[in-house]
């Protein structure tokens, strides 16, 4: 199993990237957001991997973030999708987006992925849901957080989600409901909690 790659980036294609380590070239397909973002020809990079083996191939997978990794890794434990279309789904949906998606039921937002219908996005998240846990969906939304108030913000909404799940809400309302919520940076978690309650009712 190959962990990772660190090489510098030689070029950069449709789908995939070529990264040069010990006189090697190795090709590996990322998304289309981390093909974005990836740097420049000549930059140093970091790929966290996945090697798909089938009996005419052996295909490499690489992310920017170890969490995508993780989350491309489940996707192809979903029936009906393979590597490919993991990365699709990653392409469209970053891995906490998808999270997200997964524990509010939106199967709308998750069809929006190439190649996935809503069939496929309905079985994904029935497959998916026991995999997620909200409490991770927060933690990855506040490690991308740039300021103390989006910090703040991120632990009043969990905390919001769960207090309207002691109330007898099902995780996916209670999450969607808080989402709902136009969040101002003076809010506190009863405040969410009450904005919430009204978009349920």
């Amino acid at each position: 199993m190959i962990a990772f790659i660190r090489g510098s980036l030689v070029e950069i294609r449709e789908q995939s990237v070529v990264l040069e380590n010990g006189g090697i070239g190795y090709a590996v397909f990322v998304t289309g957001r981390d093909a974005g973002r990836i740097g420049r020809t000549g930059d140093e990079v970091m790929l966290h991997t996945y090697l798909h083996v089938k009996e005419d191939a052996m295909q490499l997978f690489g992310f920017l973030s170890r969490d995508d990794l993780e989350v491309f890794k489940l996707l192809l434990n979903v029936s009906g999708v393979g590597p490919k279309g993991a990365l699709g789904i990653l392409s469209a949906l970053p891995a906490n987006d998808l999270r997200f998606a997964v524990l509010a039921d939106d199967a709308k937002t998750i069809a929006t992925a190439p190649g996935i219908g809503k069939k496929t996005a309905q079985k994904l998240i029935l497959e998916l849901k026991d995999k997620f846990h909200l409490q991770d969906a927060f933690e990855q939304k506040l490690a991308a957080s740039v300021t103390p108030a989006e910090e703040a913000s991120s632990d009043y909404q969990s905390e919001a989600v769960q207090a309207l799940m002691a109330l007898g809400y099902s995780g996916s309302d209670a999450l969607r409901a808080v989402k709902a919520v136009a969040l101002k940076d003076d809010m506190s978690v009863e405040d969410i909690l009450k904005a919430a309650l009204k978009t349920i009712r």
